[in-house]
């Protein structure tokens, strides 16, 4: 018979990694610029007697453990509030996309069974408009002060958040329970048909911050002052509010004000070492500085995920302004995060250029994380960079299955990405392509990746996308569609000439086509479907 352990069984729950940052990091700041204007300041100890005072006051409106709460907000410290009083109690924190269409945003509640709703001000119109529309919503919570209430409105629910708040006395202990009861769910929408709900446990959750504040992933440490440009809707803010308390760094919350300017003005004043967020959020701020001669006095690393990095942006922070990219990968379903860009020691000899290739790539999985390429019958593919395959995981902070939803998505036991990919013999992982973004010409597959990010290092453009357009002969050839720099002057014909050289010649594109603007997804993805829609008709000059 095997030995046993002679450990304490202690729960891995989320309130631990509040009470940590309140015991030891007590009067670290938290700062956030709110909806009202104002830059507002607390510490992670305020937090904490808040979280709990919060947690109060939803066991006064009928809140049972694992109901859902919803939240349509910002990042502020309120919302950080919610993330710790919600779960830290034994309900589930939801967290909604204010930018996804109305009917969507109605979908996702009913679906969750959202109890209560909290709502920054800014966003109280949306939800106001969809109330009748929620049978399962009792209480909507205004994110503000007394001052800052409606007199018009028509929800006969609704309180305020600061008097609820105030009325508790925070002699509230957080429970203790099973880690591996729900904590939070987040709704993906990078899947067909109606979002699907991931749910994430205590345990997966405070797992997950271990494994993301580590050197080789995120490398959070006290020292830090971290500002989340990914939003606290948007798988978590990628575990930030969760892996900033287990070191107790300093936090900077930018509400919405997401504009170059803003940011910029928020780096500088609160001396922030450290961000993370999607590549259109930072060709804002990239432009920002560029255009008024700017330099960062602290911002010193950011972790760059959501959509592929294109390399012109990485050499841009890093050659120019002295700011490390790390290269990041993830999902919802892996809460999110997957690989990261960092070298191994056997990479400290390579010359900068090879380096950087290596960095280019998403990277390398952290431990937690399992990962494979498998081809069209399942059979997994060599670790050689070379050849491709359906990019599959497993691991401490994966889904099992999507909430409502009886049939598993898993594949073998692994969860099928939708990402197609090479891994090489270091174990470093690239995407080449969403499979339902690969372009197929001649039955040979060209990546729009790629694609993009060579015109992506052209001075005249400011963004690129590349979609798949029929073709008589081809079935389907590239095209790429582009947004030009303001005050940028560039042809059709110079685009494409500045492939030449930089791929096979039968990949490079068969049109380029000038637009005003990209379409997005809520998230700040391209959204390729839209375009390929808008293009469905488009003739090629080749076909």
């Amino acid at each position: 018979m095997s030995l046993m352990g002679q450990m304490m069984q202690m729960p891995l729950l989320i309130s631990s990694l509040l009470t940590h940052a309140a015991r030891h990091n007590g009067d670290t700041e938290i700062v956030s610029k709110r909806v009202e204007g104002d830059i507002h300041r607390t510490t992670w100890g305020e937090v904490e007697l808040r979280s709990r005072k919060l947690a109060q006051a939803l066991a006064r409106l009928g809140c049972e453990p694992g109901d859902r709460v919803g939240t349509l907000a910002w990042n502020g410290y309120r919302h950080l509030e919610i993330y710790y009083g919600v779960s830290g109690s034994g309900l589930v924190c939801h967290t909604i996309n204010p930018r996804l269409f109305p009917q969507q945003v109605a979908w996702i509640i009913n679906d969750a069974q959202d109890k209560v709703i909290f709502v920054d001000l800014n966003i109280f119109p949306l939800v106001e408009k969809l109330v009748p529309n929620l049978p399962c919503v009792k209480h909507v919570v205004l994110m503000c002060g007394r001052d800052d209430m409606p007199r018009d409105h028509s929800l006969p629910h609704l309180h305020c958040y600061e008097e609820l708040v105030e009325a508790e006395n925070g002699q509230y202990d957080w429970p203790t329970f099973d880690e591996n009861t729900a904590a939070s769910i987040c709704y993906t929408s990078g899947t067909t048909g109606n979002p699907k709900g991931a749910v994430y446990s205590h345990r997966s959750s405070v797992l997950h911050a271990f494994a993301s504040a580590l050197p080789d992933a995120m490398c959070i440490k006290a020292t830090d002052v971290i500002l989340p440009v990914v939003p606290m809707f948007h798988v978590n803010a990628w575990g930030i509010p969760y892996s900033t308390a287990l070191v107790g760094c300093k936090l900077v919350m930018p509400g919405h004000h997401l504009d170059g300017a803003s940011l910029y003005e928020l780096f500088e004043s609160e001396k922030v070492t450290m961000s993370a967020g999607v590549p259109t959020i930072w060709l804002g701020l990239l432009n920002h500085v560029k255009a008024n001669g700017l330099k960062f006095s602290t911002f010193k690393t950011t972790v760059i995920g959501g959509s592929a990095c294109p390399p012109s942006m990485i050499r841009t922070f890093e050659n120019d302004y002295g700011v490390e990219v790390v290269h990041a990968w993830g999902m919802t379903e892996l809460s999110p995060i997957g690989t990261l860009g960092r070298l191994k020691s056997k990479h400290s000899h390579l010359p900068a250029e090879e380096k950087q290739k290596i960095l280019e790539k998403q990277g390398k999985s952290v431990f937690g994380i399992d990962m494979r390429i498998v081809d069209g019958e399942g059979n997994p593919q060599p670790w050689n960079g070379v050849a491709t395959g359906d990019l599959e995981v497993r691991g401490h902070w994966v889904i099992s299955n999507y909430f409502n939803i009886d049939k598993s998505p898993l594949h073998d036991g692994w969860f099928p990405t939708g990402d197609v990919a090479t891994i090489d013999a270091d174990g470093y992982m690239q995407i080449t392509d969403r499979s339902k973004d690969v372009i197929k010409s001649g039955g040979e597959w060209i990546s729009s990746i790629e694609l993009e990010n060579v015109l992506m290092a052209h001075p005249a453009v400011h963004e690129a996308a590349a979609i798949a357009a029929h073709h008589p002969k081809w079935d389907e050839r590239p095209m790429m569609v582009v947004v030009k720099k303001p005050g940028a002057e560039v042809t059709r014909e110079e685009l494409l000439a500045f492939y030449k050289g930089k791929i096979p010649t039968w990949q490079t594109p068969d049109d380029v086509v000038f637009v005003d603007e990209l379409p997005h997804t809520a998230t700040g993805k391209l959204y390729k479907l839209k375009l390929r829609e808008m293009f469905k008709d488009h003739k090629l000059p080749t076909a």
